[in-house]
């Protein structure tokens, strides 16, 4: 990914926060039949380092088997994205020189991927999932729920994925190369119509610039 210096996100908290905000990423791999993308949601481990993604797949999806144990792999996670209109800087009135732009938050886990056809590993995945995802329902699912030999039967038909993360990389394309009028207006208009995730930001990278 190019990341220009301004654009770049190497803070390895931030990356985590917006992993876990954002849990369905888009898994790209070069196996044997080559480029692949799967969209699957993930579960992030913190700890020493960039951490660890764990994963299920269908077994009838080919991509367990078309990579082996230790092949690099690369997950991408995008968190929101916004066109950003000219119209919207107020230097554009004072010069015209602006152009339409794209402004989006994105991070990259780069690592290497272990394959695990166990059915201790993936009820693990399963519950760790299950239980972040529901956690904000009025009345939790929990695997307990369905009967154990439904929940057996489907727990042999997906197989787990663990990538060790050994590079996270991220990119807040957020104006910052522009004046300080420029992102805040812009931020403040993406606000109005609703793109408030890249609004926010974009307001938050005004403030940063003003503290430096």
């Amino acid at each position: 990914m190019y990341v220009p210096p301004h654009f770049e996100e190497s803070r390895i908290p931030v990356l985590h926060d917006l992993i876990e905000r954002n849990p369905l990423g888009v898994l790209v791999t070069q196996g044997k039949a080559g480029l692949d993308a799967n969209h699957i949601p993930f579960h992030l481990e913190r700890g020493p380092g960039p951490g660890i993604l764990t994963c299920h797949v269908a077994r009838a999806n080919p991509v367990w088997q078309d990579v082996s144990t230790g092949d690099e792999v690369l997950v991408v996670f995008r968190e929101a994205d916004a066109y950003v209109s000219p119209q919207w800087y107020p230097s554009k009135q004072d010069h015209h020189r602006q152009v339409p732009t794209w402004n989006y938050l994105v991070a990259h886990a780069h690592g290497r991927v272990t394959v695990h056809d166990d059915e201790r590993f993936v009820r693990r995945n399963v519950a760790l999932l299950t239980r972040t995802h529901e956690a904000a329902q009025p009345v939790p699912w929990k695997m307990g729920d369905a009967p154990r030999d439904f929940t057996d039967m489907m727990l042999k038909a997906i197989v787990g994925l663990r990538i060790e993360i050994t590079r996270l990389m991220g990119k807040a394309k957020l104006s910052q190369n522009k004046e300080i009028r420029d992102i805040r207006s812009a931020g403040e208009i993406l606000g109005a119509q609703g793109d408030g995730v890249i609004g926010v930001a974009m307001c938050a990278a005004v403030e940063a610039r003003g503290r430096e």
